[in-house]
């Protein structure tokens, strides 16, 4: 057992053990927050679904074995005084496990059985293999014993409810060697492709060419960004289901879709190093506009949602995505990404306007992303600052497409829009201090302590000057040593773990960061920028953080806080000649 370690170590506690491509992990997460005491093959076809339980054992008692385990990018260890179990990927369905001093049990995680639930467990003779089928995630996960014997089976070919499982060990405690595949049906027997310690490089070659190629400025000065690079490329699975591109996750613990907001920061964080990539993450969910030309709220392995949507951020994105290409896109995908945007434009002039009304409304905070900000207390059918910022911006991006496709007219008429629209949001909403939020129903306006009402700074140098200021101003109540909270922590309404509440957020400080620049907020942008990188350096990439400990919360493995964490980190870098 002679693998050497490369790239960062990370605890499986917060980040999953997994591989470019594959559609399950190696994790105690189980369900959403939930951590059991062994690790899991955690799959995430047809939902996230807890399907084995691993657990080393003590060759002498058979018992559990008391370990730690480590893990770097391409290698998991179960470590302990008497031996140890090593994991890695030999491809993206199929890992290989390997002991020594030490057994290992593979089991059903789920002892109930039921006609429509469960797992079964057999032994296949056609393959000499021993198969686990799972009802959750409708595959099957086979066991090969390459070296080694099985020491012990339970509740093969068992219905009902009881333990299924087999143990593993090598003769007189000494070397056995497993493979473990998730399948869809059936395929030839298992051979092994290369020697353990030949997949573990290739798999450490694999990140380590990753890394190199979405974050080559890294520096002493950026000390996460190969750990966040991991959690993008851990994250990303190959196409599958209703995933029709190679798609990064918001997560492979339980915020496992890909949210119509979300996939923007994964693209431009990729954008430079692996252009493909990064466009298929910003094309994947307009593969499923619907004929309104509305985005769905998400798009995983086995589910499209269309309940809700997420803010029109795309033109913005669109040309971040554009500037950060190493070789321009074809006049084809110009095309397909200018039809794309005109029709998710158009769904928020035409379905989300009311009659007679010049803005477009959010039905619900989910709508903008920012699902329970206090902005949305008084009602949720609301006109808001942030959502017409983002339309100005779009129209502002076709225009600009429309002059590369050389459509004379367009140019005109999305620029003309986008001026009109612009004035028509300082007419309405604008006091002369800040942006108000008004009911679509009744026209009552009113003000919040969000910091949603604080975002159309992401107009940048579009905004008049005592606007943009006066935005800045607001925004520095908002800063703690660690980000900006989402909702001012003086405020009665703030929550520490409140979600929208008041927890610092990766989206909303890239999206103010970048408005503070473009409008000549240098400073302020520096010093929110330096903040986030040290909150992620010191605390990891949660899907959100305490504003005032800097804890993470939720979902700790999320990849566009990690995104976000590169984006600041190689623009920091740069600017300081890096």
């Amino acid at each position: 057992m002679t693998a050497a370690r490369s790239g960062p170590a990370f605890s499986v506690h917060d980040i999953p053990f997994s591989t470019h491509g594959s559609w399950f992990g190696i994790s105690p997460v189980v369900a959403e927050k939930t951590y059991a005491d062994d690790l899991h093959l955690v799959s995430h076809q047809n939902g996230m679904h807890a399907v084995l339980r691993l657990v080393p054992l003590d060759t002498a008692t058979g018992d559990r074995a008391e370990t730690r385990v480590e893990a770097t990018p391409g290698l998991l260890s179960w470590i302990s005084e008497g031996g140890q179990v090593d994991l890695a990927y030999e491809s993206a369905d199929t890992v290989r496990l390997r002991g020594s001093g030490l057994g290992m049990s593979v089991s059903a995680a789920a002892q109930a059985l039921t006609p429509f639930s469960g797992t079964y467990f057999f032994h296949d003779p056609a393959t000499d293999a021993h198969v686990f089928t799972s009802y959750e995630t409708g595959r099957r996960y086979r066991v090969t014993v390459v070296s080694g014997t099985v020491a012990d089976t339970a509740g093969a070919q068992a219905l009902g409810s009881t333990d299924r499982g087999l143990v593993v060990t090598g003769e007189a405690g000494g070397a056995w060697e497993i493979a473990i595949e998730e399948l869809d049906t059936a395929r030839p027997p298992y051979t092994a492709s290369a020697a353990f310690d030949a997949i573990v490089e290739a798999v450490q070659s694999s990140f380590a060419d990753f890394v190199d190629r979405v974050a080559p400025w890294r520096s002493s000065a950026t000390p996460a960004a190969e750990l966040a690079a991991y959690v993008v490329w851990s994250a990303t699975v190959r196409p599958a289901g209703l995933v029709t591109r190679p798609a990064v996750l918001m997560s492979k613990h339980w915020m496992d879709k890909v949210w119509s907001w979300d996939h923007c920061f994964n693209a431009l964080a990729l954008a430079s190093g692996c252009p493909e990539l990064a466009w298929d993450q910003f094309a994947l969910p307009f593969d499923h506009q619907d004929d309104s030309g509305a985005l769905p709220d998400s798009v995983t392995h086995s589910e499209v949602l269309y309940n809700f949507v997420k803010p029109p951020i795309h033109g913005w994105a669109f040309g971040h995505l554009r500037r950060r290409l190493r070789t321009p896109l074809s006049r084809a995908e110009l095309t397909e990404a200018y039809e794309r945007l005109e029709r998710w434009t158009d769904f928020w002039l035409t379905a989300r306007r009311a009659p007679g009304a010049a803005l477009a409304h959010y039905q619900h905070g989910n709508d903008s992303g920012w699902d329970n900000a206090t902005t949305f207390d008084p009602e949720r059918v609301v006109v808001t600052a942030d959502l017409t910022a983002f339309l100005v911006l779009q129209m502002h991006e076709l225009a600009d497409l429309a002059r590369q496709l050389l459509k004379a007219d367009e140019v005109r008429r999305w620029t003309r829009a986008a001026e009109e629209l612009q004035a028509t949001l300082l007419g309405q909403l604008w006091t002369g201090d800040r942006f108000v939020a008004r009911s679509v129903v009744t026209g009552d306006t009113w003000s919040s302590s969000s910091l949603l009402d604080l975002v159309p700074i992401v107009l940048g140098e579009h905004l008049p000057a005592d606007v943009s200021s006066a935005l800045a101003d607001h925004i520095k109540a908002h800063l703690t040593p660690y980000g900006l909270a989402t909702e001012l922590a003086a405020s009665p309404h703030y929550l520490a773990d409140g979600y929208w509440r008041g927890p610092i957020w990766a989206p909303a400080t890239i999206l103010i960061e970048d408005g503070l620049r473009r409008a000549g907020h240098h400073r302020l942008a520096d010093d929110l920028s330096a903040r986030f990188r040290a909150l992620c350096e010191t605390h990891g990439f949660a899907e959100n953080f305490d504003a005032l400990t800097g804890t993470g919360l939720r979902d700790r493995a999320y990849t566009w806080t990690a995104s976000s964490y590169l984006l600041l980190a190689e623009a920091h870098a740069h600017r300081n000649g890096h």
